[in-house]
């Protein structure tokens, strides 16, 4: 079985830290969006009431050798304010859909964060020096009257408390009708583009006021919808080649050297269906709901409901994977369609060496599968499992009137408000977080570079 993970750090909230078991929460407080920066050592979380919280890894303490790899609180700031659009009469969410970082450059960190309207900039940086000594100020920052000053003196730099400052820098606005679902850098890192339900469009990182449409899929009469974009990212290493999914579970990948609209894809990625296992929930559980380039450019990992699979860029009749994350549930599907869970997008993630892909499941269930041994485990996030050091044990889900072994849990006793959405690898290490609710769960393991 794989090996076990051990965790580091456990329980961080969005707002606090409190330790309580059952601490209550709003609406608000659930984390909608994680994302590693490119060298791990920070970890932005966004929620649904528009605010990012950036968590900063510990540096390894020769007193404490257990203290690598915790994560603490490094910056919360705002990010989004509720709006209302009043010539559509539409309200528009602060929700946080997703957050990216760009390649760090210079001393300071930049991250893009997007609702469901508007994509924003960010600057992160740090100041622990701040200048005193002015000439034509006073202490407190008021102009001195010119006529008192007699005198000129050198300006100082004095030491002072470690500040975090988080500044706007760029604020894209207007040029989503529908709701933006997805945001990728490219490798170009002077450009990124925005995908929501019907376009994608393509942005330059210091230009604010136009974008240029290179997908559109909206028909000339509504009616004659059959499709939406669902999620969208570029190539890790060719700035000319991007991927997006649609609700019918297909993956179309673009050339922009084509064409400046990308209408017609390069290539087409499509599983067939097999006829005997068509029902009324076949297209709701075969939308895409997320996509993933692994680090190396070559495959492709996506998630649907049921299903995580691995593609290969040169193999488009078939996936050369297939994960089941959760099969226990295809006899739960009706009531799963009336609760609305089967409408669930859960994301997908690679591990730093794509050998292992982690999704998220119900019931804080989160899976993992070893693309070379072919074995998987189930995990838990929860408080019971979050003591520093302590180790995960693998879950096991029965199906109803199956026979139940200890600890085993039946697919009757799933608690599907519970569930794993979020997940994000480390680029480097064997380090997740996995957000439950308005919980961070960080967890790491120590002993294994790979899982095995």
């Amino acid at each position: 079985m794989l090996s076990p993970i051990q965790v580091l750090c456990s329980d961080i909230t969005t707002l606090s830290l409190e330790p309580e078991p059952f601490a209550s929460y709003t609406e608000a407080d659930i984390i909608s969006t994680v994302e590693f920066n490119h060298t791990g050592e920070l970890l932005a979380t966004g929620d649904k009431g528009g605010r990012v919280v950036i968590f900063q890894r510990e540096p390894e303490s020769k007193t404490e050798p257990f203290s690598q790899g915790e994560y603490n609180v490094y910056s919360t700031f705002q990010s989004h304010e509720p709006e209302f659009d009043y010539l559509k009469s539409l309200e528009i969410e602060e929700k946080i859909n997703k957050i990216r970082w760009l390649p760090q450059q210079n001393a300071a960190h930049f991250l893009l964060s997007t609702n469901d309207k508007t994509i924003k900039l960010w600057k992160v940086s740090e100041r622990d020096k701040r200048p005193e000594g002015y000439n034509l100020k006073d202490e407190e920052g008021r102009i001195k009257d010119i006529s008192t000053v007699t005198s000129l003196q050198v300006p100082v730099l004095k030491p002072m408390d470690l500040m975090v400052e988080v500044s706007p820098r760029r604020v894209f606005a207007n040029a989503h009708t529908y709701h933006v679902n997805s945001i990728s850098v490219n490798s170009d890192y002077e450009t990124y583009m925005s995908a929501d339900d019907l376009r994608i469009n393509l942005w330059h990182l210091d230009i604010t006021d136009r974008s240029f449409n290179i997908v559109d899929i909206k028909p000339a009469n509504m009616e004659d919808l059959t499709e939406v974009i669902t999620a969208a990212e570029f190539h890790p290493h060719h700035c000319n080649l991007f991927v997006y999914s649609s609700s019918k579970g297909t993956l179309r990948l673009c050339d922009m050297r084509e064409a400046a609209l990308c209408d017609k894809h390069s290539k087409l990625f499509e599983e067939p269906e097999d006829p005997s296992a068509r029902s009324f929930f076949s297209e709701i559980i075969s939308s895409v709901s997320d996509v993933k380039f692994s680090h190396s450019g070559r495959y492709l990992l996506t998630r649907d409901y049921l299903t995580a699979k691995v593609w290969d860029l040169n193999m488009e009749s078939k996936p050369l994977e297939t994960y089941q994350v959760h099969d226990y549930l295809r006899s739960k599907l009706c009531s799963l369609y009336e609760n609305d869970c089967i409408f669930d997008k859960f994301e997908c993630a690679w591990n730093g060496s794509d050998s292992v892909i982690m999704t998220g499941a119900y019931n804080n269930f989160f899976r993992m599968f070893d693309r070379n041994t072919k074995r998987d485990v189930t995990l838990e996030a929860s408080r019971e499992s979050s003591k520093p050091r302590a180790v995960l044990k693998p879950r096991r889900v029965c199906a109803a009137g199956g026979k139940r072994r200890k600890d085993d849990i039946s697919v009757d006793s799933l608690d599907f408000t519970k569930k794993i959405l979020h997940t994000a690898w480390h680029p480097n290490e064997n380090i997740i977080a996995i957000a439950a609710t308005n919980n961070l769960y960080i967890f790491q393991d120590k002993l294994n570079s790979e899982m095995h």
